[in-house]
């Protein structure tokens, strides 16, 4: 028989480079948001691949900066702890990128006890030529690293390297049930699915202010009824996320419907408000009722 693999495997890197694509292509599953918009990814997620001789956790984390205000500075965090118990770290850069955002981050990479993956994503939009310069930048700054590239949106190489991770990772038994996919409840995924349309269809800061709280999450056996509340900070913004008549927050909610019928494969009925949360994003007793800064 072969021996059961476990172990925590996580995913760092720049805003937008791809790391939720990843994760979401691991898993098979969309627990990550995407979309173009830099700073997406706010939680630190994990993703569980489950086989029968191996689990594999893979964890999603914000894109790396330098923060900002309160609420960027506790995204860092989850940033900082994906250090802390990895078995493997895969630093995901894309096609073009000289370097990380912030040197800190960079020196840890560097000096990793652990085996680091460095992933070159993105590599449908480049050339040969290109791809061997950047191969060898890289391999110069981080040599103790593995160069792998890859395709995470046309899956490219993608399973490649699932399975260098798990010749990479420890003996051990499963540290979750087997039949468990994340660690995040359902609301989690209802909250992140209207942020995800927020992101999509707002412009410039609006996405940036807005926090979602599902406050009821009511599962019959037919239908999941669901009654979640989009924070903004200030009244002008409430009034853009509402939009004439309720149409731009009825399409939030149309196309979050339809994502999560998908997602957790039943009848879902949403009901939306908007609400005023000033400054919320600098307020750590509030960032710790959201999830961050705990």
């Amino acid at each position: 028989m072969n021996k059961h693999r476990s172990g925590f495997v996580n995913i760092i890197g720049n805003p937008n480079v791809g790391k939720s694509t990843l994760m979401n292509a691991f898993v098979g599953e969309k627990l990550s948001i995407i979309t173009s918009k830099a700073q997406t990814t706010r939680h630190r997620i994990l993703g569980i691949v489950n086989g029968d001789d191996f689990q594999v956790i893979l964890s999603d984390t914000p894109g790396i900066i330098k923060p900002a205000y309160e609420l960027q500075s506790s995204m860092m965090d989850f940033v900082k702890s994906a250090f802390e118990d990895a078995d493997v770290l895969l630093y995901m850069v894309e096609i073009g990128e000289k370097a990380l955002k912030d040197e800190a981050f960079f020196k840890k990479i560097e000096n990793s006890k652990i085996p680091v993956l460095l992933l070159l994503n993105k590599i449908d939009t480049s050339d040969q030529e290109i791809l061997e310069e950047q191969i060898q930048h890289w391999q110069k700054l981080l040599p103790k690293a593995e160069i792998h590239p890859i395709s995470a949106l046309e899956n490219f190489n993608v399973k490649e390297v699932f399975d260098r991770i798990l010749e990479l990772l420890p003996e051990a038994p499963p540290y979750y049930p087997k039949d468990q996919l994340t660690d995040k409840p359902e609301r989690f995924f209802v909250n992140e699915t209207l942020r995800e349309k927020i992101l999509l269809h707002y412009k410039k800061e609006i996405p940036y202010a807005v926090e979602v709280e599902t406050e009821e999450f009511i599962e019959d056996e037919d239908i999941i009824r669901i009654r979640s509340v989009i924070m903004v900070e200030r009244d002008t913004q409430k009034g853009i996320i509402i939009g004439h008549k309720g149409s731009a927050l009825k399409r939030v909610g149309v196309e979050a419907r339809k994502d999560l019928e998908k997602f957790f494969d039943k009848q879902v009925h949403i009901e939306l408000y908007v609400k005023v949360n000033k400054n919320w994003r600098n307020n750590t007793s509030q960032l710790r009722r959201f999830g961050y800064n705990s």
